[in-house]
């Protein structure tokens, strides 16, 4: 049995509710809150369409007649994305033939506008008690701290994996959290309440790796044979030496004996921030291995693709500091700024020790600005701001077309489409000469 199954009912069920009616969308806000409902309101198909990523409403309730995208294609959209999800439309009296053609079309039913509140609840129990809620609750995925887009459907692909028992390969830049992914995969699965083990390739010696993972010499088994019904996450799998490559091709091809297929196998996940196709290609990581590590293939972003997560992991990693030393602190609005517009080349793990460093050093409870950005300075890039950016790409610009006419500022300005006198003052703002791109 999973260990994180628990009693459905002991969460409330998610609502995405869509409506470009302002004073509609709040008043069916309010009156399904009412209820213990987890309510997520939206403006627009596509806010409803980000939403759902995020937000993985068990119903979705949707006007019929929206902007751009309305309710009929949201509904097919819906229906792409999450077969199992049921749509409730509400229409205006002259749209009920329309709304009957979206129940014809997958629809789980319409109301008409004005909506009863008691005839909202119950089309809402309906649906609910129809589809079901999720067997598996939030506990699986506790440790990864989110609300970008991205991340959400890389977890939606982990929770996937989960129900099975395929072989998964996490890749990714050092620091994302593949370790921690694979152990939220390893609590979803009917694996839970075995053991997780972990073997961190680059740690080993190819003698200590051979017996860890094969078996010792002394006959003692390695934990890819002992390891029955639990998962087993070889890290960073691409610096396994040539000869153990050859040997897990060889282990994960042989029969089982008889005294162990009453044993469930063990599950194998690996990880790497490394390319195991170029290293396929160069002939350092064997082509046969990667295919049968790359049944499941989940590559998790960089921090700098999901900056939204930064206050978030900020938050969190404040409280894990409190937690394990008894001392609150937190950051002033001008320190949290610097956090989130810096590059983190390490990642969340190097957001994490910034962050501990931070509390650390702070003399005071409010952590400025200025400890932050020493703590940052060195180990991470600050982003440039946009007028910085803009600066730089319009400087490259313009070398760019100075070396192809050869400083000739009249050839330049019309490929430039600018006029003479604008685009010499748009050299010297950017203190370039003409002369310097003319042949000698």
């Amino acid at each position: 049995m999973n260990a994180i199954r628990k009693d459905a009912s002991k969460r409330h069920a998610k609502i995405l509710v869509v409506d470009d009616d302002p004073g509609l969308l709040r008043l069916l806000t309010i009156r399904l809150r009412s209820e213990s409902y987890e309510v997520e309101p939206v403006a627009s198909a596509a806010e409803a369409l980000a939403a759902a990523v995020r937000f993985r409403p068990d119903l979705v309730i949707t006007d019929l007649r929206m902007d751009k995208m309305d309710g009929m294609g949201l509904l097919k959209e819906l229906q792409a994305r999450w077969p199992s999800l049921k749509v409730i439309i509400l229409t205006a009296h002259g749209t009920i033939p329309d709304a009957v053609r979206a129940t014809q079309g997958g629809a789980f039913g319409f109301l008409t506008k004005p909506v009863e509140k008691q005839e909202l609840l119950e089309h809402v129990k309906k649906a609910l008690k129809i589809s079901g809620l999720p067997a598996i609750d939030e506990g699986w995925r506790a440790d990864i701290v989110t609300r970008s887009p991205v991340l959400e459907e890389k977890l939606a692909q982990a929770q996937m994996a989960a129900g099975s028992d395929a072989r998964v390969l996490l890749t990714g830049e050092a620091g994302v959290g593949k370790k921690l992914l694979a152990r939220a995969i390893h609590r979803a699965s009917s694996r839970a309440q075995s053991a997780f083990h972990l073997v961190r390739i680059t740690e080993h010696s190819e003698a200590e790796l051979e017996a860890t993972l094969f078996g010792a010499p002394n006959g003692e088994p390695g934990v890819l044979g002992r390891a029955h019904g639990g998962t087993v996450l070889l890290d960073e799998v691409a610096d396994l030496p040539m000869p153990l490559q050859i040997r897990l091709v060889e282990s994960l091809q042989e029969s089982r004996t008889p005294a162990e297929a009453d044993q469930a196998p063990a599950r194998l996940m690996t990880s790497t921030r490394r390319d195991l196709t170029q290293l396929m290609t160069s002939g350092k990581f064997r082509e046969d291995l990667y295919y049968r590590l790359n049944v499941v293939h989940i590559d998790l972003p960089p921090l700098a693709r999901r900056r939204e997560d930064i206050p978030l992991l900020v938050a969190h990693f404040l409280t894990e500091v409190a937690n394990e030393t008894g001392t609150r602190k937190i950051y002033a609005p001008e320190a949290v700024e610097v956090l989130a517009t810096v590059d983190w080349p390490g990642n969340v793990r190097q957001l994490r020790s910034v962050v501990h460093q931070n509390v650390a050093m702070s003399p005071t409870e409010i952590i400025s600005a200025e400890i932050t950005q020493s703590a940052v300075d060195g180990a991470a890039h600050r982003l440039p701001s946009f007028d910085d950016a803009r600066d730089e790409f319009t400087r490259n610009y313009l070398m760019q077309i100075l070396q192809i006419t050869g400083g000739n500022v009249s050839q330049a300005a019309r490929l430039a489409k600018r006029n003479r006198t604008d685009f010499y003052k748009l050299l010297a703002r950017h203190q370039l000469s003409s002369d310097e791109f003319k042949a000698r």
